[in-house]
């Protein structure tokens, strides 16, 4: 599926809305092992949310990039001492041998070519360094709360766009990775208002018809009025070592 969401004029809501999985956030830096020597770059990092909140709580030397100048431009207004340029994951205009960690979040279903990505961050990793590619399995895709209960066409939509997990590692092994593990982390949270829904600050919002759309969206209004409801955040996590 072709994607044709326009990020810079998403980057907006993307930045109100979208935060930081505490999980995954953790394990990048324990499972990443890093620490304030360490250099970090994050590709398709959006709005900055996840290198930002690394910089912050570890303080390694850290790089973002994206090919979205609207989400650049919100990384950039938040920053400290992050550098964040336009860039894609295919072509990575760094030395090899450089950094200690790269991490992708919710980024791999969008790359054309992801056997070069994969390629590029292991030409770009020091010896022993670690990839973190944040995913959703098929599992995810089907279990996610609220995505799949109120706008259950995003789960076609959704599969159709997601890599499978076996061809992730395939390809992580085709070009050099070594030491593959994978693990699902959760974040449960109650959800009291929906303005991140109404704003489509998730891009499979985009995918589906206005009639479906809208039809979540007054499912949601209901479900409400009652009050929170129960959700789950979930990631894959797939690592891989150079």
């Amino acid at each position: 599926m072709a994607d044709t969401i326009d990020y810079d004029r998403a980057a907006t809501e993307y930045a109100q809305h979208r935060q930081v999985h505490p999980e995954v956030l953790r394990s990048l830096v324990v499972d990443g092992e890093v620490d304030g020597d360490s250099k970090v770059l994050e590709v398709g990092c959006g709005t900055g949310n996840y290198i930002l909140a690394l910089e912050r709580q570890v303080g390694p030397v850290c790089w973002g990039v994206d090919p979205s100048e609207g989400m650049l431009a919100q990384a950039r207004a938040r920053s400290g001492g992050v550098r964040f340029l336009p860039g894609r994951a295919e072509c990575l205009d760094f030395p090899p041998g450089f950094f200690d960690l790269v991490f992708s979040v919710d980024v791999i279903h969008h790359l054309e070519d992801r056997r070069a990505f994969f390629g590029e961050a292991h030409r770009v990793l020091k010896a022993g360094g670690r990839l973190c590619t944040a995913t959703d399995s098929e599992s995810v895709i089907r279990h996610r709360q609220p995505l799949a209960v109120y706008f259950p066409e995003t789960v076609l939509v959704e599969l159709e766009r997601y890599p499978r997990i076996a061809q992730l590692r395939d390809l992580m092994e085709g070009v050099g990775f070594g030491a593959l593990s994978e693990e699902m982390v959760e974040f449960p949270y109650g959800l009291t208002e929906l303005q991140a829904y109404r704003d489509k600050a998730f891009s499979s919002l985009y995918l589906i018809s206005e009639e479906a759309f809208q039809r979540g969206i007054k499912h949601l209004e209901q479900d409400l009025r009652a009050g929170s409801i129960p959700c789950v955040s979930r990631y894959t996590l797939l690592w891989g070592k150079k």
